[in-house]
């Protein structure tokens, strides 16, 4: 089952409920217009199929604990929660569902760098490079 996220046209963010029995708005994941710009610049680059979609997880390890993970994936997996973002799908597995519920997915392009950024008001620590966490 798809859903479909819904644009806050006051904040360019795309926010979509977790489904997770208990959870209230806070806690829905968002994707920010600039992060799926950037996605769709990078599939149009790579020459990524259309129908793959942008799989969001966390992983152990890193120096906090946890880390991020971003990739394509040709299509979902059992039991993945697949939204639509935009003309975008994005996979996430049931386990990191629970570890990304709240968190906001960005691109930054300044002066301090380049790439994609989770904003986790969860973590408990964070490294200082911003791609793993602990909570």
């Amino acid at each position: 089952m798809t859903d479909t996220m819904i644009l806050s046209t006051e904040t360019d963010i795309l926010s979509i409920s977790t489904g997770v029995i208990g959870a209230d708005e806070n806690d829905n994941i968002k994707i920010t217009s600039k992060a799926l710009k950037e996605v769709h610049n990078i599939k149009a680059q790579n020459t990524i199929p259309d129908d793959y979609g942008l799989r969001v997880g966390v992983k152990g390890g890193g120096c906090s604990g946890m880390s991020y993970t971003l990739g394509f994936d040709a299509a979902a997996r059992e039991n993945d929660k697949v939204m639509d973002a935009n003309g975008v799908k994005v996979f996430i597995d049931p386990k990191s569902i629970f570890y990304l519920m709240g968190v906001t997915l960005d691109y930054s392009d300044g002066l301090m760098g380049r790439g994609f950024t989770f904003n986790n008001p969860n973590a408990t620590k964070t490294c200082g490079c911003g791609s793993s966490f602990g909570v």
